[in-house]
């Protein structure tokens, strides 16, 4: 039998690696001191009801990047966030934030596709309640686009990747590093650790994970690991900011 290449999944591969490396658009942070973001991609239930609760305990607000298509659905690992939830975390607090629509690939949309995914993922939350602001976005699968980037710009002040490490010096404001908040590729001495390169750049960790569960998926995080997550942060004096309010400290 032949085995036929995956010929969108090659060019998804290549359309990241090339958005990761070219067509920049660099800011130069300016923090005073280190940052670090708790971010939830296409929530799951748990990251409103286990993890949102959790960081609330800390006095801090996480980013939740909705792709409107899967409110209240099964994805196969959980269930999404409800729209009642969505509208919850936004009046609690937290950041209201934006993936495409319908989860789908940036690298297989076109410009006219992406924005359709991108107005209609907007119409959705502002129906729910008008006041949310809808200013970030993450790049759904972590996969960015080259031909994109310049368009995101146009509409959101950042885009977050799924490259780990700190975010320092002058970054790339339309591909935002991010590091996984997932019990499979982290524990709690890679948090420390970091944490401690946060420290060192003085720069802005972004965590990201999924559902938040006593046993998550392969995406997401224990309630022990995000906790020691936050410990560890506010053991180090270290900021816990949402994505939009680490920006404006950042003075983007």
């Amino acid at each position: 039998m032949t085995v036929r290449p995956d010929w969108s999944a090659l060019k998804a591969r290549v359309g990241n690696r090339l958005a990761r490396h070219l067509g920049a658009v660099p800011f130069r942070l300016q923090n005073k001191v280190p940052m670090v973001s708790f971010t939830f991609d296409d929530p799951p239930k748990s990251s409103a009801t286990v993890g949102a609760p959790i960081l609330e305990e800390y006095k801090a607000q996480g980013t939740f990047y909705i792709s409107g298509g899967l409110v209240d659905q099964w994805s196969g690992h959980w269930m999404g966030i409800s729209a009642d939830e969505i509208v919850g975390l936004h009046r609690g607090g937290h950041e209201i934030a934006c993936h495409t629509f319908s989860h789908v690939r940036t690298p297989d949309l076109n410009a006219a596709a992406l924005a359709a995914e991108i107005e209609k993922n907007r119409s959705y939350l502002l129906a729910l309640d008008p006041s949310i602001r809808i200013e970030n976005f993450a790049y759904p699968y972590g996969l960015g686009s080259l031909p994109h980037k310049r368009r995101l710009k146009q509409t959101f002040r950042s885009s977050r990747g799924i490259i780990p490490g700190a975010n320092s010096g002058t970054i790339d404001l339309q591909y935002l590093k991010s590091t996984p908040l997932v019990n499979r590729h982290i524990d709690n001495d890679g948090i420390d650790r970091a944490f401690d390169e946060t420290i060192a750049t003085n720069g802005w960790l972004i965590f990201y994970s999924h559902d938040v569960e006593a046993s998550p998926s392969r995406y997401g995080c224990t309630p022990g690991l995000l906790r020691h997550a936050l410990e560890a942060a506010s053991r180090r004096n270290i900021r816990i900011l949402s994505v939009a309010d680490a920006l404006a400290a950042a003075g983007a």
